[in-house]
């Protein structure tokens, strides 16, 4: 098999980005049987290069690695990624791959974009479809849904400097309405406070939502997978240990030598095995909402009664192999097993059924339909 690992991206989780990259690439670098990577990096800048496999993350530190070469993603039938033409190469060389192993958090990497770009090359790709990575990033959209199918959810609604206050108490969690990792999360502690902060916090521009804080409730985690069917991973707590923060942050998360997979946590959660039951039972329901694809990692609060779910992580960090631990799960096999489902099961396929022709045969001149 032919692969391409694609990573980073002009995004805030960039750097987060590139670690579960480069652990994908070196893992099918050694993986018995695979037949080629290549390491895709997408920088900061929007731009496209291919980096030799055996780069570490230092390497990255000043921007693009030494010894890259430069890509171009090109759309359209027969697209994907090139090497531009240059010297004695007359055209432009054509990255022959059978499927991309996408790792990219946050941004346009996450939220869809990516995905449709590369659903008009017609070039396989892991994880989840373009609608399934857009309604993961926008977190008042996957709330409302959730709440609209009848599942546990705290109430969150938008917020704007017209907007008045919500029909919830303070304080308040204020979030990016897109993003994710909890970059740009606050606890605010009134109406007036949260409505400030939305020209002061740079990730707040493109939109901000408002949900109760419970200072009681802590975060559980699940990790699902859609291929060769439907499985859940151990449930996870991951802990606050940096400066004791109100809410799990982005330190906490991602701030160690492997990102998540050095993030402090209990793993199975120490928790009653009626709510770990509970979230067994929403998990499914939430993996058929979002037509989940590949692996996905779903966010819950508890108080230790009662769940609510809180936020789904369409391509999480690591993407969450560490959460496989009863039974464990190879990195390799989780990886191998979505690049098959990118090549069996494609994320769009676009037809033209019903397109025959019969509209224009009566539609008459353009002239007359613009009165």
């Amino acid at each position: 098999m032919r692969v391409g690992v694609v990573y980073g991206g002009p995004s805030p989780e960039h750097d987060v980005s590139i670690l579960t990259g480069l652990q994908a690439v070196h893992a099918l670098a050694h993986a018995p049987g695979m037949g080629s990577v290549r390491s895709l990096y997408w920088s900061k800048s929007g731009d496209w290069y291919e980096v030799q496999v055996a780069v570490e993350a230092a390497g990255f530190v000043e921007g693009v690695p030494p010894n890259s070469a430069r890509l171009r993603l090109i759309s359209g039938p027969g697209g994907g990624f090139f090497r531009p033409a240059s010297g004695l190469r007359g055209r432009e060389d054509h990255l022959d791959l059978d499927a991309l192993l996408i790792c990219c958090h946050g941004g346009p990497g996450e939220d869809g974009s990516l995905q449709a770009a590369l659903d008009l090359t017609g070039v396989p790709y892991t994880g989840p479809t373009a609608m399934g990575a857009a309604l993961g990033m926008d977190k008042l959209a996957f709330g409302a849904l959730v709440i609209y199918a009848g599942l546990p959810a705290l109430p969150r609604v938008p917020l704007g400097v017209d907007s008045e206050e919500p029909g919830f108490a303070p304080p308040y969690i204020l979030k990016p309405r897109f993003g994710g990792s909890s970059i740009g999360i606050e606890v605010v502690a009134d109406f007036d406070t949260a409505r400030a902060r939305l020209t002061a916090n740079p990730h707040l521009r493109r939109g901000a939502i408002l949900e109760p804080y419970q200072a009681e409730m802590f975060d559980l985690q699940v990790a699902l997978r859609s291929w060769p069917e439907l499985q859940l991973s151990a449930v996870e707590r991951p802990l606050r240990t940096r400066g004791g923060g109100e809410i799990l942050g982005y330190e906490d998360k991602y701030v160690g030598s492997e990102g998540m997979t050095s993030a402090p946590r209990e793993l199975p959660a120490q928790i009653e095995p009626e709510l770990e039951q509970r979230i067994r039972a929403l998990a499914p329901e939430v993996a058929s909402l979002v037509g989940l694809r590949g692996v996905a990692r779903l966010d819950f609060l508890s108080d230790g009664e009662d769940v609510f779910i809180n936020e789904i992580n369409t391509i999480p960090g690591s993407l969450s192999h560490y959460l496989w631990v009863d039974p464990r799960l190879a990195f390799t096999s989780l990886i191998f097993d979505m690049l098959t489902e990118a090549i069996q099961r494609p994320a769009a396929v676009y037809s033209s059924a019903g397109s025959d022709g019969s509209a224009l045969r009566l539609a008459g001149s353009i002239a007359s339909k613009l009165g």
